[in-house]
C-alpha cells in the first residue's frame, strides 16, 4: 500500500550539523584530577557543569565520547518543551525549566532559538478524555494557563490539521519548541568560562572505588582522580552504572524523527493555503502518539512503536515510515503528497515508571544520577540541572525529590507518569 510520502534526500540532524561551533576546549592530559568528573555532554551533563560552576565547584571534568557535545539523544529530539504533564514532580520541572529557556540570554549569556508557539494535545478516547481532565485541573492548580477544547477550536489553531474521531484537546500557549544544540552549548560555555574543562572524544570504560566510594574514572584516554562521579550518560546511563556494580534501572528505546517538505516549493507558505501551520505549534495525537511541528520550509513529525523493543540501535527503520504515514496522513493530510527531506533516529531513556533519576546512588558513595528521562529529558535539563548542583554542594534543592530517587525502584515508591509520547 502506497503511502504517499517519498523519500528522497537522507541526512541525520542536519539543523545541529550546520551549525556545530568550533573547537574551543583543551584536552586534559592523560593523568588528571578533578573535585567531579560528569560523565555525558548532552544537555544534562551540560547543565550540571554550568550550575556547578555557579556554586563554586570549578574544578571539574565534563567527559563526552563524541567529537560534539549534544551528539546523542540530545542533538537527536524534536526540541519540544512543555508544561502538559500528569505528575507534580514533573510538572514542577517543567515550570522551573521554560522559565530558565525564557530568561536564558541573560542568566547564561548565549542566545538560543526558543518559540512559545503552544502544544495542542488531541483526544479520541473517553479514558483519555478523563484522566486530561484530572491532569489539566493539577495543571491549572499550579499556576499552568491550560485551556480545555473542542475539536473545532483545536482545528482553528492549527491549520491544515484534521480532527475527525477527536472529542476534545488541550492547548497551552507557554510550551514550545527550543534548540538543543544551543542550549546544550550555551550551558557548556558558560561553564568552561568559569573554569570546567569538558574533554570531547573520551570514552569512560571503567570507575574505581575504594571502601565503597568513588576514586577515580577510567577512560581510553588515562585515568582521572576525583571524589565524585555524575553519570548524565543518558540511554547509556545503566552501562556506566554496572562499571561501579550499580544496576540502574535505564533502557533505551529507539524513535524516529522525519522531516518532510512540500511537493512544490512555497506551497505550504502561500498566504491562505491553510495545507500546514504557519506557526511552529506541537501537535499531539495522544492515541496513536503521532505528532508534528513546523521545521523551517517543511514539517517535522514522529511516531512512538509500541511494539520496538530496547536497544541501541540508531538507524532508520524505513519500514516504520509507512506506518507512521498513515497515522500523518490522517492528521494532517498535505503530508499525503510530500517528500521526506531528512530522518533519524534517537534514544529515549525509559525507566519503569517514566520518571527520572535525579540524586545519589546510596550503594556507592559520591556516584550520582541525572538518567531516565524517559523522552523529557532535554525540556527539563535546566531543572534537573540545578537541583543536582545542590544536592552535591549540601543546598536544599527547594523542591520534593523524592519522586526521583534511585531508591524508590527497590522500595516501590513508584508516582508514574502518564503522558509520554
Amino acid at each position: 500500500m502506497s503511502t504517499g510520502i517519498q523519500s528522497t534526500n537522507v541526512r541525520r540532524g542536519k539543523r545541529d550539523a550546520d551549525r556545530r561551533p568550533p573547537r574551543t576546549d583543551k584536552l586534559v592530559p592523560v593523568s588528571a584530577s578533578a573535585d567531579i568528573v560528569i560523565v555525558g555532554g548532552g544537555c544534562m551533563g551540560a547543565s550540571t557543569a554550568y550550575h556547578l560552576t555557579r556554586r563554586g565547584v570549578t574544578n571539574l571534568i565534563l567527559v563526552e565520547r563524541e567529537a560534539q557535545l549534544g551528539a546523542g539523544s540530545t542533538g537527536r529530539n524534536a526540541g519540544g518543551v512543555r508544561h502538559q504533564f500528569s505528575t507534580e514532580a514533573n510538572i514542577r520541572l517543567s515550570i522551573e525549566s521554560i522559565g530558565s529557556l525564557e530568561t536564558f540570554r541573560d542568566d547564561v549569556g548565549f542566545e538560543i532559538d526558543f518559540h512559545q508557539d503552544g502544544y495542542l494535545f488531541l483526544l479520541a478516547r473517553p479514558e483519555h478524555v478523563e484522566v486530561f481532565r484530572r491532569n489539566v485541573d493539577l495543571q491549572r492548580r499550579m499556576g499552568i494557563p491550560v485551556e480545555w477544547l473542542d475539536a473545532s477550536e483545536a482545528a482553528r489553531l492549527a491549520p491544515g490539521l484534521d480532527v475527525t474521531g477527536v472529542s476534545a484537546a488541550t492547548f497551552c500557549a507557554r510550551d514550545g519548541i527550543a534548540d538543543p544544540n544551543g542550549v546544550t552549548m550555551g550551558f557548556a560555555r558558560a561553564a568552561q568560562q568559569a573554569g570546567a574543562r569538558i574533554q570531547r572524544e573520551t570514552e569512560v570504560v571503567g570507575l574505581r572505588t575504594s571502601g565503597g566510594r568513588i576514586v577515580a574514572v577510567e577512560t581510553n584516554r588515562g585515568v582521572i582522580g576525583t571524589r565524585a562521579v555524575v553519570n548524565a550518560a543518558g540511554p547509556q546511563a545503566s552501562i556506566i552504572g554496572r562499571m561501579a556494580g550499580v544496576d540502574i534501572p535505564v533502557a533505551p528505546y529507539r524513535r524516529h524523527i522525519f522531516i518532510a517538505q512540500s511537493p512544490t516549493p512555497g506551497l505550504w507558505e502561500r498566504p491562505g493555503a491553510g495545507l500546514v501551520p504557519s506557526s511552529r505549534i506541537m501537535v499531539i495525537d495522544f492515541e496513536t502518539t503521532f505528532y508534528f511541528h513546523r521545521e523551517g520550509p517543511g514539517v517535522l513529525f514522529g511516531m512512538s512503536d509500541p511494539d520496538e523493543p530496547p536497544g541501541y540501535d540508531t538507524t532508520v527503520r524505513w519500514d516504520f515510515l509507512d506506518q507512521v504515514t498513515r497515522v500523518a496522513m490522517r492528521r494532517l493530510p498535505a503530508l499525503g503528497d510530500a517528500a521526506i527531506s531528512h530522518a533519524w533516529a534517537g534514544l529515549y531513556e525509559m525507566t519503569p515508571d517514566a520518571m527520572p533519576i535525579i540524586g545519589a546512588v546510596d550503594e556507592v558513595r559520591e556516584l550520582y544520577v541525572i538518567a531516565g528521562f524517559s523522552g523529557h529529558g532535554f525540556q527539563h535539563s535546566p531543572a534537573a540541572g540545578r537541583i543536582l548542583a545542590d544536592m552535591i554542594v549540601g543546598r536544599d534543592p527547594g523542591v520534593d525529590v523524592r519522586p526521583f530517587r534511585f531508591e524508590r525502584f527497590a522500595q516501590g515508591a513508584l508516582q508514574p507518569e502518564a503522558n509520554v509520547v
